[in-house]
């Protein structure tokens, strides 16, 4: 498992805190290790009522980009920095 400090954009606001992403993937090790962050290069999307997005990973899955959208939200910006 890997958790990810983020932020989302919002057109005319900026860069803005969000809560932490945890990334846990029990049954495939090999797309999210569970002592190390993913790959570069891969891709997490998900959706669901709580909301959906897509993000990929790069710097060795230090970070990620991408965009997300909440329940009654538009889509924003998605980025984040692995907790350290």
């Amino acid at each position: 498992m890997a958790t990810y400090d983020t932020e989302i954009h919002t057109g005319g606001g900026g860069w803005q805190q969000d809560q932490p992403l945890s990334i846990n993937i029990a049954n495939r090790n090999e797309v999210v290790p569970p002592d190390a962050p993913p790959g570069t290069g891969t891709t997490v999307t998900w959706s669901s009522e709580a909301g959906n997005g897509s993000v990929t990973f790069f710097d060795g899955g230090n970070n990620f980009e991408g965009t997300a959208q909440f329940p009654g939200e538009g889509p924003v910006g998605y980025r984040g920095q692995l907790q350290g």
